[in-house]
């Protein structure tokens, strides 16, 4: 039986430990929650457990937050670390990621905002080389549009705060539209195109800032296709040290292929044993993978027994999306679409699927 992953809580209130049991308990992996309400016994905790993810607050006696993770990152190089405090100083924050912390998240946006919280605690469980992580780190892998897209589908208010070094940028968002950019001086969308460039950091949701002037009218589908083309055009002969620049061109082409169809997600599912699935505009891979492998399973079984040959393609419908099974190659994609979604959406979908590896 495979053995679950541990999380510790370091928190001196005891309530809030019991509200972050309780929340943590809905983790899909269903990890084992472990709490401590002083530093010396997360100390011993860790000792004697093999913990994968510390949570930890900042304002504590004796021993505080930044000293407990300072005595972390010399013991424990490996141990995930995320700061959950109600402490909003950018010093605290600045001092916390020079202590190489994977996350940094304020108690308000953590209640504000649970799901996005849980996603990321999901990805840092799932990771095993710190050194290697690619994406921005709180959800592995994913590119900074996958984040953006994910807000604004879910029409979201919100600040997203994002870190390279010592380069911050900030992207203000209303409504689930992209309002306002800003990068070393710059502002809307000369800040945005920048931003997108990078391809890897930090990133954290800030309270929004409803009052926002408004430097960006194009809506984030526009500005996608844009920067898509514009990487297109500017890509070289394809080099060992130009591989990642590649890969990143795909990436923003993907998500620009997906904005401007309408879908909400992409999953592509190799045979099991064959590789690792991919999505864009989803986080829930590892359920939709297991999913549409068996949906795959079924319809081919039935397309058998109808003696009908190979289904082109299975479709379904809840109150929260469409979705459409579809076969290329050695691949099953599932893609999901708005429930609105209008149009020939098989024909949709085969333009999308076609275009996945091209």
């Amino acid at each position: 039986m495979e053995k679950r992953n541990k999380i510790l809580v370091l928190d001196d209130d005891t309530d809030w430990l019991t509200l972050c049991r309780d929340l943590l308990g809905s983790l899909p992996s269903k990890p084992e929650i472990l709490t401590a309400n002083a530093a010396r016994r997360a100390l011993t905790i860790i000792e004697s457990d093999k913990i994968r993810l510390l949570i930890c607050d900042l304002k504590m006696p004796r021993i505080d937050g930044l000293q407990m993770l300072s005595i972390v990152r010399r013991r424990y190089p490996d141990l995930r670390t995320v700061v959950l405090s109600g402490l909003e100083d950018e010093e605290y924050r600045s001092r916390a990621y020079a202590l190489g912390v994977d996350l940094f998240w304020l108690k308000t946006e953590m209640q504000r905002n649970s799901k996005l919280f849980n996603e990321c605690l999901e990805s840092l469980l799932g990771r095993v080389d710190r050194e290697h992580d690619t994406g921005f780190r709180g959800i592995q892998s994913k590119s900074l549009m996958d984040i953006i897209q994910m807000e604004c589908l879910s029409r979201s208010s919100t600040v997203l705060r994002i870190s390279r070094g010592p380069l911050v940028a900030k992207l203000w968002i209303q409504d689930g539209e992209l309002i306002d950019a800003e990068l070393e001086g710059a502002r809307g969308e000369v800040a945005f195109q920048r931003l997108l460039a990078w391809k890897a950091g930090t990133f954290e949701n800030l309270a929004p800032e409803p009052n926002r002037e408004r430097t960006i009218n194009k809506s984030v589908n526009a500005l996608l296709l844009e920067s898509a083309q514009t990487m297109d055009e500017n890509a070289g002969p394809t080099t060992p040290d130009s591989i990642e620049d590649a890969t990143h061109r795909k990436t923003i082409w993907k998500l620009s292929q997906l904005t401007r169809e309408g879908a909400d997600f992409v999953l592509a599912v190799p045979p099991e044993g064959q590789g690792e699935p991919e999505a864009v505009g989803t986080q829930s891979i590892a359920s939709l993978s297991h999913w549409t492998r068996q949906a795959d399973a079924i319809a081919r079984r039935l397309g058998e027994k109808l003696e009908a040959g190979p289904l082109l393609h299975v479709t379904g419908q809840n109150l929260e999306r469409q979705v459409l099974l579809m076969s290329r190659g050695d691949k099953t994609f599932l893609v999901g679409w708005p429930t609105d979604a209008t149009g020939n959406l098989p024909e949709k979908t085969r333009k999308l699927v076609a275009s996945w590896d091209s």
